[in-house]
């Protein structure tokens, strides 16, 4: 890796950790707002895939750093990662933030939506050009926000508060809604948790191919470039 691929992905993994830390503590301390309670901040996926983010990025730290060999599997779990949270940012951004008015844009929200969705995207991209990344692991995409639709299915179940008063993290999660899982309606939700989550799938794997297509184009780049080898990190 160059000297300044490897300075670039340095910043953007540290911008990362402390985006994905000061957003997670900002959120905990005013999460009184419409989005979120403070005291159950960690229900939120937008908080869990920030801090898996931030401990990819301090492991990829110490692999960039060490000089190790690094293996596949690790790009692998990068890009499952950086598709993750680019369904937070864009979730965020086009869903959820229209229904929130003059709420959406405190630095919390922003450092958690859009700073560490854009830094930890761009240090996939930065990386990803040194490891192989097979077509089918597209599919490892979609189980993270399987496995926390489904949590959030039992905490709706179960009756947990993930705000004051909302057995529900957000309304296209609402089971009990005017549209319950598989109906639709003129309102929000405008259709079912079923579909929500049937679309949110199909996004997340039309982004997972479309990631993967430009890391290709970009590793042929580099390698027209620099020519085939080097180091791996």
């Amino acid at each position: 890796m160059s000297r300044e691929r490897k300075i670039l992905s340095v910043l953007l993994k540290t911008v990362v950790i402390v985006s994905a830390v000061l957003g997670t503590i900002l959120s905990a301390i005013a999460g009184r707002n419409a989005f979120m309670g403070g005291g159950s901040v960690f229900m939120y996926f937008t908080i869990q895939s920030n801090l898996a983010l931030a401990v990819i990025c301090a492991v990829g730290l110490v692999l960039l750093l060490g000089r190790k060999n690094v293996p596949d599997r690790w790009y692998t779990v990068k890009f499952v990662g950086a598709v993750s949270i680019t369904l937070t940012g864009m979730v965020f951004c086009f869903v959820l933030a229209p229904t929130m008015g003059g709420a959406a844009w405190t630095p919390a929200n922003i450092l958690t939506h859009v700073v560490v969705p854009v830094c930890s995207v761009a240090d996939f991209f930065v990386t990803g050009v040194y490891g192989q990344i097979a077509k089918s692991k597209i599919l490892w995409v979609t189980v993270p926000p399987l496995i926390y639709a489904v949590y959030a299915g039992i905490g709706y179940a179960l009756g947990w508060e993930f705000a004051r008063g909302v057995n529900y993290p957000y309304f296209f999660l609402n089971w009990g809604s005017s549209a319950g899982a598989l109906g639709f309606t003129k309102e929000l939700p405008f259709m079912g948790c079923v579909w929500w989550i049937l679309a949110l799938l199909v996004l997340l794997l039309l982004c997972g191919t479309f990631y993967l297509w430009i890391l290709n184009l970009c590793r042929k780049r580099m390698l027209r470039r620099a020519g085939k080898g080097g180091d791996r990190g």
